[in-house]
């Protein structure tokens, strides 16, 4: 069987949020919030299996095509101090074959009446480019989806 390849990337994302730190922890922190605006676009899927948010807790996900979200998942919280920051490991699968790992660091620091958010994720794909184009397509349009959350009334 050949060796496969392995492909190393740190992404880095910003997002200037209108809320406070307060607010844009607790849409990551409460599960119920975070499928509202976790999902990368209206045709994908995002499901929960388990959650459990807090410093040794996982959540347990699927995602993909709302027809099949073939695609599982597993977010270890490694360190959390609220309203500031949120270390997590992350391990991708589809059919039970590894796409990725990644470390995934997310700080949160007020500027004014916003969130300035920094996330930085260093990724190992398994599968090439198309994982990290993959991760940062998703997580592009996740963020995108957390500022329009903010955006609008929803969060009121």
């Amino acid at each position: 069987m050949e060796a496969a390849s392995i492909l190393h990337a740190t992404l880095v994302f910003e997002r200037s949020i209108p809320a406070m730190t307060d607010q844009v922890f607790a849409a990551y922190s409460d599960i119920t919030v975070r499928k509202k605006w976790g999902a990368p676009s209206d045709n994908t899927a995002l499901i929960y299996d388990k959650a459990d948010f807090r410093e040794g807790g996982e959540d347990v996900f699927r995602c993909g095509p709302k027809s099949n979200p073939n695609i599982h998942g597993v977010t270890r919280y490694l360190d959390i101090v609220a309203n500031r920051h949120i270390v997590s490991s992350e391990t991708i699968t589809i059919d039970g074959r590894r796409l990725c790992t990644s470390l995934i660091t997310l700080e949160l620091n007020t500027e004014g009446d916003h969130t300035k958010l920094k996330s930085t994720t260093q990724l190992v794909s398994f599968i090439g480019q198309e994982m990290v184009r993959g991760h940062e397509n998703g997580t592009n349009a996740s963020l995108d989806n957390l500022v329009n959350y903010f955006s609008t009334s929803n969060y009121r």
